[in-house]
């Protein structure tokens, strides 16, 4: 009977470590961090845009960034 029990023991613990071991789930974290990169990215080119003269950099990217916003809801509903 102990031998059983710890047959047991041995499964349990080794289907525990096989799925804290999995790789499941990485693909959303490496999706999140480029996301966060790029959103980086358009905030440090919208703040150095507005140190120049008139802001045009920064206006013309959140008119875009607007445009394709809208334009995603738009062209469903049609």
């Amino acid at each position: 009977m102990g031998y059983r029990i710890l047959g047991r023991l041995h499964a349990a613990l080794h289907t525990t470590s096989r799925r804290l071991a999995a790789a499941t789930g990485q693909g959303t974290v490496e999706y999140v961090a480029l996301i966060l990169l790029v959103a980086g990215v358009l905030v440090g080119v919208i703040a150095a845009g507005k140190g120049l003269k008139g802001g045009g950099i920064a206006q013309t990217v959140v008119t875009k960034l607007k445009d394709a916003i809208d334009g995603v809801g738009g062209a469903s509903a049609k």
